[in-house]
């Protein structure tokens, strides 16, 4: 008999996954829709269900900002990850992660706004996020100090540093685009972030020769 009560228990926890997961593609697409200040009733109804129903999923709003911020925060990161990845070089490397980034935003800026708006909530996992993006950077950063015969140490607060530039400079641009294309925005952030870099690399290289 225990055996069939954990079964059943499994299939439920199976149930209660994807009809959450099917209630944050659908908040996603209410966010779309309606902007970042979205009511609940608005997730419902794109959903096809009652507001009782999400809540029998998401006790309140700031559960279901967590979950699509979760959601945000792994196709980000893929995306970033997919980008270094198949750039050569870290200036190429630097680029590909701006411009994920930047694509991301540009695609779903009412889903951006919603996720940097963070009602309150148990973590800001924007700034979690930005941080394992930031461990990528420093990954590729400490790579290119190692390869010099330099101490990496550095990489890791150079790596967030740029991360952090980046957020900041697209936050800004998502409000007050000011005319300017994603394209040109990487393309500023880039040459900005990799004039730093490279000058700090080359002045460890000279320092260790």
């Amino acid at each position: 008999m225990q055996s069939v009560r954990d079964r059943r228990a499994s299939r439920w926890d199976d149930h209660r996954r994807t009809r959450r997961a099917e209630l944050t593609d659908a908040a996603i697409a209410a966010i779309r829709a309606h902007g970042a200040g979205v009511g609940m009733d608005d997730v419902a109804a794109a959903a096809r269900t009652s507001k009782t129903a999400v809540y029998r999923h998401f006790a309140d709003r700031n559960q279901l900002y967590v979950a699509v911020c979760e959601r945000v925060a792994e196709v980000l990161l893929g995306q970033v990850r997919s980008a270094m990845d198949g750039a050569a070089g870290p200036r190429a490397k630097t680029a590909a992660a701006i411009a994920a980034y930047l694509r991301l935003i540009e695609h779903d800026p009412e889903v951006y706004r919603f996720v940097v708006h963070r009602p309150l909530a148990d973590a800001d996992l924007v700034a979690d996020l930005v941080s394992l993006i930031g461990d990528q950077v420093a990954e590729v950063i400490g790579e290119q100090l190692t390869a010099a015969g330099a101490d990496p140490a550095p990489a890791v607060p150079w790596g967030h540093g740029v991360v952090g530039m980046v957020r900041s400079a697209a936050d800004n641009w998502i409000a007050r685009p000011a005319g300017m294309s994603r394209e040109q925005l990487a393309d500023h952030l880039t040459a900005l972030a990799w004039a730093g870099l490279s000058g700090v690399v080359g002045r460890t290289e000279e320092e260790t020769s």
